[in-house]
């Protein structure tokens, strides 16, 4: 990876350390310094040339320091490590809290700034490569929304011989992605049974269903997608619960869609938004 990335390579490089392991993303910004959208930074990075999307480096942690491990040493300690050898330039925004309460102003400023949340960790505990635990929580907006079930697929594994999979889409029928992500069994079994009887057709492992049933999804934020004719997708889908109590003529509609994507990181307006 290191030729598609020369930005890190020059910022690596310059750093006073003879070796050293760092934690750390790098993103795509704009010119005010908000986050372009995710997929701007996953192309920029497919590609071996800089062009005119530059990358910048983001660092949060240090494992490794001239010949000394940090993986077991406290928090505190690896981003005093951090600070003495990374400039704040390079080094992601931190402060220190003591209750939820102080910490709100930190995350309110990383939102108006275009980013998703924050990570709060604990100043007290190591690093443990490959999770987060309790240690390290991330913190962000749930976003929801109210939409139809279009159609479903038959699952496999666990939820075989069950619609599993489901077509999220707005009031007016455009589809937004699917997800099966928060079905219990016991939402798999209603849900089958329902989604038959309003069933219009199959194709495949795929059956249509009359656009009737409102269903509760959380997500993470909305990105562009050329897939469907909304030109938008949902991040992160997943089922909150069923709305029984609402009719498909009350469920949310493309412009509120398009609303949080204006609003969210990196927000933005796809240019093919028309249904």
């Amino acid at each position: 990876m290191t030729a598609r990335l020369p930005e890190v390579v020059e910022a690596a490089l310059a750093l006073p350390a003879r070796a050293v392991v760092l934690d750390g993303e790098a993103i795509a910004l704009r010119e005010d310094g908000r986050p372009q959208p995710f997929q701007v930074t996953a192309s920029r990075f497919g590609s071996r040339e800089r062009r005119e999307v530059p990358l910048s480096p983001f660092l949060f942690d240090v494992l490794h320091l001239d010949g000394e491990d940090l993986l077991d040493r406290p928090g505190a300690e690896r981003f005093d490590a951090l600070a003495a050898v990374v400039p704040e330039a390079l080094r992601v925004p931190r402060a220190t809290a003591d209750d939820a309460a102080a910490a709100a102003d930190v995350l309110a400023d990383a939102l108006a700034r275009g980013h998703e949340g924050v990570m709060v960790k604990a100043l007290d505990a190591p690093y443990e490569a490959g999770r987060r635990g309790s240690a390290w929580l991330k913190v962000k907006p749930r976003h929801t929304l109210d939409l139809v079930v279009l159609a479903a697929e038959w699952g496999h594994g666990r939820r075989r011989g069950r619609l599993s999979n489901l077509w999220l889409g707005t009031r007016e029928g455009v589809m937004l992605g699917k997800t099966f992500k928060g079905l219990t069994d016991e939402m798999l079994a209603w849900q089958t049974e329902r989604l038959l009887a309003l069933e219009v057709g199959r194709e495949g492992h795929v059956v249509h269903v009359r656009p009737e049933l409102v269903v509760e999804i959380a997500f993470d934020g909305v990105q562009a997608s050329p897939r469907y004719s909304g030109g938008v997708a949902l991040r992160f889908a997943r089922v909150l619960r069923y709305r029984t109590d609402k009719t498909a003529s009350e469920a949310d509609t493309l412009d509120t869609v398009l609303a949080v994507a204006a609003a969210g990181p990196g927000g933005f307006s796809p240019p093919s938004a028309a249904v």
